[in-house]
C-alpha cells in the first residue's frame, strides 16, 4: 500500500473543512502535519490532488473522484474494525428467530431493521412457522429465540401481547345470507379455509371448526386471498385484515358465541443462559416495540 488511511483522513477533511488551517483544526493535529500527509499523497500516486486558490486549498477533478472512493474506504475500515472488536466480545455472527405467522411480519420487521443499527454484522435466520413448528424450533434448538402463541413444557416465555382471531368470510359467503346468528352446526357445513401446521409430527389444527370440507395453506396471506374470492370462511388474525374489513370486501361473520379469540403472544428463549449479547439485544427491541403497539 502506497498510501495510509491517515494521508486519506487528511484528504477527506482538506476538501471538507475547505482548507489546511481548517481540516488540521478538525484532525486535532497541527498544519503542517496534514500538508505534510497531504504532499506524501501526492507523490505516491503522481497527482495533483488540490491547486491553490489564494489562501484556498481547491480539488482537482481527480482530486474530487479520489475523495468519494477514499470515503467509502475509511466507511469500510471503520466497519471492519467494529465488526473485530464485536467479535472479540462473542457477539454471535447470526441469530436465529422463528416468527410465528399469527404476526404480521411488519411488526417484527421493524425490529430488525432497529437491531441491524447496533448490530449490522449480525446475520438475522428468521424461521416463519405456524403452531408446532414454532415449538419444535425452540426444543431442536434451531432458533435463538421465538415468537409463538405456544410456550413449550420446560420453557419460559415473557408476555409480547395478543393476537385477536377474527371469524371472516366474503360479503357474498352464505354465512352472512342466514337471516339470523351463526351456530357451530353452520360452520360445520361449510368450507374452512386453515393455515397448515409447519410442525414435524403436525400435532395441533387450532381454529378448526370440524368443517366437512377444508382447505389447507401455507401462510394467512394465500388463506385470507382464497376467503376474499368467496372460496370458504376462516379465522384470521385482526392484524391481516383491518384494511379488507373496512373496504369491505370481507365481514365478521356474526357468530352467536365466540365469533373472536385472543391468542396471548410470548418471546422465549432456546437457551436464555448461553443466549449471547446479540441474542438478547433483538429481545429486548422485540419486548419494547410490541409494548409500545400493544
Amino acid at each position: 500500500m502506497k498510501v495510509t488511511l491517515d494521508q486519506w483522513r487528511a484528504l477527506i477533511a482538506v476538501i471538507e473543512a475547505g482548507g489546511y488551517a481548517k481540516a488540521a483544526e478538525a484532525l486535532g493535529k497541527s498544519q503542517s502535519t496534514v500538508s505534510y500527509a497531504i504532499n506524501q499523497l501526492e507523490q505516491a500516486l503522481n497527482i495533483a490532488i488540490f491547486q491553490l486558490e489564494g489562501r484556498r486549498a481547491i480539488a482537482t477533478s481527480a482530486g474530487n473522484a479520489l475523495y468519494q472512493r477514499a470515503k467509502h474506504l475509511l466507511a469500510e475500515a471503520k466497519s471492519l474494525e467494529g465488526a473485530a472488536e464485536r467479535l472479540g466480545q462473542r457477539i454471535e455472527p447470526e441469530v436465529g428467530l422463528a416468527a410465528d405467522l399469527l404476526v404480521p411480519s411488519c411488526q417484527w420487521l421493524k425490529c430488525l431493521d432497529l437491531f441491524s443499527e447496533t448490530y449490522p454484522d449480525t446475520r438475522v435466520d428468521v424461521l416463519e412457522s405456524a403452531l408446532s413448528g414454532t415449538e419444535d424450533a425452540l426444543v431442536q434448538k434451531h432458533v435463538d429465540l421465538a415468537i409463538t402463541a405456544r410456550v413449550p413444557a420446560g420453557f419460559l416465555g415473557q408476555r409480547l401481547g395478543a393476537v385477536t382471531m377474527v371469524g371472516v368470510a366474503a360479503p357474498q359467503h352464505p354465512l352472512h345470507h342466514l337471516g339470523r346468528p351463526v351456530v357451530q352446526e353452520d360452520l360445520r357445513h361449510q368450507r374452512q379455509l386453515v393455515v397448515r401446521d409447519t410442525g414435524v409430527h403436525r400435532r395441533y389444527s387450532a381454529g378448526w371448526q370440524e368443517a366437512e370440507q377444508r382447505w389447507t395453506f401455507a401462510h394467512f396471506s394465500t388463506s385470507l386471498g382464497a376467503v376474499k374470492q368467496g372460496l370458504g370462511f376462516a379465522w384470521m388474525p385482526e392484524g391481516y385484515i383491518e384494511r379488507d374489513l373496512l373496504e369491505g370486501s370481507l365481514k365478521k361473520l356474526p357468530i352467536a358465541e365466540g365469533g373472536e379469540r385472543l391468542l396471548p403472544l410470548y418471546l422465549v428463549f432456546a437457551n436464555q443462559d448461553v443466549a449471547g449479547p446479540a441474542t438478547h439485544a433483538l429481545a429486548d427491541i422485540l419486548l419494547a416495540q410490541f409494548t409500545v403497539s400493544r
